[in-house]
């Protein structure tokens, strides 16, 4: 009987040693667990530092989106003509300045420069190099609240007082299906005037010495009417080169000296397809001292 007594002793015993060394175990795993959630508290306040949020998610596109107040963009949505918004934005194809349409047309009535930089847009024609901007146009109304529809509103107004009609909205015409890969549609394109129909590559052959310092010619390449004569281009020279009135011009097609009075046209009539090259009439000049 003893020795089952003793061992039925022992059990309860054995028992409770069981427990106190899994409760030892268990508060092992508690001090794991809890190490763990502080490195995950951690993370987490990384995670919250580095992307700026109390959460730790990620920002979405809205919480990325910044607030602009308008004061910031009006520098660039302004003439700098009129001092107001772009109305019909155009811009200048040589130094790329925008302008109201109507404030730089009228500006190129008395002036064939830019408002802005002072660059000689061009000699005779200013208004062959600006084009519209639409894009940008867009931009502007959809930046300025209400813009679009007083605009609208005061040209109604305008052409009602007057008894005129009012100009209506230019539709894009509907493009007819066609097989195979479709091709992208262009806007409108600027056209050449039919009345610049002759275009002149202007070659320099030397100077002689004493000719004084000059400018070299920036753009060889220039489109005139066919009416222009060779007193016009040598004017054009001198304006372009800084030439000195001493100066003298001596411009040459092939072989033959060409004289003041002599156009464009009757020139490439007269020697024909030699003087020509890739549709160009080719012209040579050359600068000698003028005698006295």
């Amino acid at each position: 009987g003893a020795p089952s007594c003793s061992g039925s002793r022992s059990l309860p015993f054995e028992f409770e040693r069981g427990r106190s060394e899994s409760s030892g175990d268990e508060d092992d795993d508690d001090e794991d667990d809890e190490e763990e959630e502080v490195e995950e508290e951690e993370m987490e306040s990384d995670t919250r530092a580095r992307f700026g949020t109390a959460d730790g998610e990620l920002d979405s596109d809205d919480d990325r989106e910044r607030m602009i107040n308008l004061s910031e963009l009006t520098p660039y949505i302004l003439c700098s003509i009129c001092k107001g918004y772009f109305i019909d934005a155009t811009t200048i194809t040589e130094c790329l300045h925008t302008f109201c349409k109507s404030c730089i047309v009228r500006h190129f009535y008395y002036s064939n420069r830019c408002p802005k930089c002072n660059i000689v847009v061009h000699q005779t024609q200013p208004l062959y190099n600006i084009r519209l901007d639409r894009q940008l146009q867009d931009i502007v109304y959809k930046l300025v609240v209400n813009l679009e529809e007083r605009e609208k509103k005061q040209m109604h107004d305008f052409y009602k007082e007057r008894g005129l009609e009012v100009p209506k909205p230019a539709v894009p015409q509907p493009v007819p299906p066609s097989r195979g890969r479709p091709r992208k549609v262009l806007g409108s394109v600027f056209r050449i005037p039919p009345e610049l129909d002759i275009s002149i590559l202007l070659e320099f052959i030397g100077a002689n010495e004493g000719t004084g310092n000059f400018k070299p010619l920036e753009k060889k390449f220039v489109r005139v009417s066919g009416e222009a004569t060779i007193g016009h281009v040598e004017k054009f020279l001198r304006r372009k080169m800084d030439l000195d009135p001493a100066c003298q011009v001596d411009i040459i097609c092939g072989d033959h000296l060409l004289e003041h009075y002599q156009t464009l046209r009757e020139i490439r009539q007269v020697i024909g397809e030699s003087a020509v090259q890739d549709g160009l009439l080719v012209l040579h000049y050359g600068l000698v001292v003028s005698p006295l």
